[in-house]
This record gives C-alpha cells, sequence and structure tokens, in this order.
C-alpha cells in the first residue's frame, strides 16, 4: 500500500461523515428530528453513490492516460460515456422512464454498444493510435446522435428531461442506484489493475512491451472492459459527469513512483473523494436550485485543463 492510497483514503474517511451532515438543512443526529431516517435512507446513499461513481472515474482516468501515455487523456476518448449517454437519452426520448430500472439499463446497453464498437474496429490489433481514432469515433457518433434526439424531441418536457440528465447528478439517488452500479464499478477497477503490469512496461514504448511479453491484445481487452464498466455505471446512475479522470490522476502522481501501476486504486480513491466533496459543496451553495453536479465539477475541470495546456506550452518553449 503506497503513501497516496494511505492519503487519500485517510481524506476520504475525513469527507464521508462531513458529507452526511452538509445540506441545505445541516443535520445535528443529538437534535434533529428524524435524522437516522434522513442519514440512512438519504443522505447515505448519496455519498456512498459519489464515491462509487468517483473511483470508477478516477481509476479509468489513471488507466487512459497510462494506456495513451498521455495526461491530457480522459474516459471519454473512449467514447464509452458518449454511448451510455445515448442509450440514456433514448429511454427518456421514448419514455421509457416508468420503471426506475429502464433508463440505467438503456444507458448499460449504449455503454455496452459502444464497447462492443471499439472491440470490433480496433480490439483484434491492439494498437493504440488505431484505438484512440475509434474510440474519437464513437464518441463523435453517440455525440451526433445524442444531439439529434435532443433535436427531434417529442415535447418540451422530454427535452428538459434530457438536458438536465445529460448535466450530471446525484439527486434523489437511492440504495437502488448504489447496487446497480457499486458491483460493476469494482469489477472495472479490478480489470484496470489487472492491466497495470502492461501499462508499465507500455510506458518505454510498444515494441518494447511485446518483447517483454506483454500481450497488448489482452491488455486492451482489460481496458475496455475495465473503462467499460467503470464508465458506464456511473454514467447510467448519474449522467454526465466530467473532468474527474482527467484531474485526479495529476493530483496522486506526485504522491506516487509515476507508474502507471501504482496510480489506478491512489486514484479511484482521489476520484471518490472529488465527487463526494463537489457534491456535499452543490448541496450547501445558496442558490434557488441546487447546481447539477455535473456542471460544478466542468466548471473547475475546464479551468484544470487549461492550466495543464499552458504548463505543457511552457515545457515545450
Amino acid at each position: 500500500m503506497n503513501r497516496a492510497v494511505l492519503i487519500m483514503a485517510a481524506l476520504l474517511a475525513i469527507a464521508l461523515p462531513l458529507s452526511l451532515l452538509a445540506g441545505r438543512v445541516w443535520i445535528d443526529p443529538a437534535t434533529t428530528p428524524n435524522a437516522a431516517l434522513i442519514l440512512g435512507e438519504l443522505r447515505l446513499p448519496r455519498a456512498v453513490l459519489a464515491i462509487v461513481v468517483g473511483a470508477g472515474l478516477g481509476s479509468a482516468g489513471a488507466a487512459m492516460q497510462g494506456y495513451l501515455r498521455n495526461p491530457l487523456a480522459d474516459p471519454g476518448l473512449f467514447g464509452i460515456a458518449p454511448g451510455a449517454a445515448l442509450g440514456a437519452v433514448t429511454a427518456l426520448f421514448f419514455g421509457f422512464t416508468a420503471s426506475a430500472w429502464l433508463l440505467p439499463l438503456f444507458a448499460l446497453i449504449g455503454a455496452g454498444g459502444a464497447m462492443a464498437l471499439l472491440a470490433l474496429i480496433a480490439g483484434r490489433t491492439g494498437g493504440i493510435a488505431l484505438f484512440t481514432l475509434a474510440g474519437l469515433m464513437v464518441a463523435s457518433l453517440a455525440g451526433a446522435l445524442t444531439a439529434l434526439a435532443i433535436s427531434m424531441a417529442p415535447n418540451a418536457f422530454a427535452m428538459s428531461e434530457i438536458v438536465l440528465w445529460l448535466n450530471g447528478a446525484l439527486t434523489d439517488r437511492s440504495w437502488r442506484e448504489v447496487w446497480l452500479a457499486a458491483p460493476m464499478v469494482v469489477v472495472g477497477i479490478v480489470l484496470l489493475a489487472r492491466a497495470g503490469g502492461g501499462l508499465d512496461a507500455l510506458t518505454l514504448g510498444e515494441p518494447v512491451a511485446r518483447s517483454l511479453g506483454v500481450d497488448t491484445n489482452r491488455l486492451l481487452w482489460l481496458l475496455i472492459l475495465g473503462v467499460g464498466l467503470t464508465v458506464g455505471a456511473g454514467v447510467a446512475v448519474a449522467g454526465i459527469i466530467g473532468f474527474v479522470g482527467l484531474i485526479v490522476p495529476h493530483l496522486v502522481r506526485p504522491l506516487t513512483d509515476r507508474r502507471p501501476s501504482q496510480l489506478i486504486l491512489p486514484s479511484a480513491l482521489a476520484g471518490a473523494l472529488l465527487v463526494l466533496v463537489a457534491d456535499s459543496v452543490v448541496r450547501i451553495l445558496p442558490l434557488v436550485t441546487e447546481l447539477r453536479l455535473g456542471i460544478a465539477l466542468s466548471l473547475l475541470g475546464a479551468p484544470f485543463f487549461l492550466w495543464l495546456l499552458l504548463r505543457m506550452r511552457k515545457g515545450l518553449a
């Protein structure tokens, strides 16, 4: 267990109880009426879901940056998040929301479709360049179809639902969403961790990694399945929450020896911490309506991305 894991786990242990108490109405377990009910049925599942979603996005971001050897890589490049979003938008477009399970089910089908398309295009070669281009193509196609669905929404209410869902949030989530997403995220993180050794070898270059015995096709499949499960499950229950996978590896990397295998677990914890804290902040902001979590993290992530670009430009000068 490296230093980054201990630090992130300690910070998460501090943030979790604070998150349970925070909100428009702060809870004092000793005096607030029905405090146990509010904490157990409202605050705790929302906090656990924030941890689950953030852990999946953080670990996927670390694995992506390791595989592509690009510090600006994000899980969205795989096209799996846009694919899951397209599935959910399809459910909203046709009004398949009578059952609480249908929307996440459609989102998972969308994520699975994106994974299948990626595997069909690039799964046999294991080449990074082809895989990146395939991911961009899938993301562009899913984005275009999502925009088409918004423009052809049957009514203003459906359009509003689609737009709100795409902005990402953990509002009104329950234990049902936790039980849906958590198993898939855990399995996804395990698969990404198993890819860690191959990612370490890949930092020396693809030919060297092959000469060291790394099966690049197997590595690619581990990444497709791992990122598909972690990101797809998160999008299915919370909508689009961007920039977590981009930000957290950069925060964790100085605490490690910078090997990709040493980044995945700390990035999962850091992602969980970031989403948990961000969700707590949007709950206590004095606004008329709660700020959507996806928007809040985009407001944080966009300047961070600009800072990364400026730092890279300075390094190249």
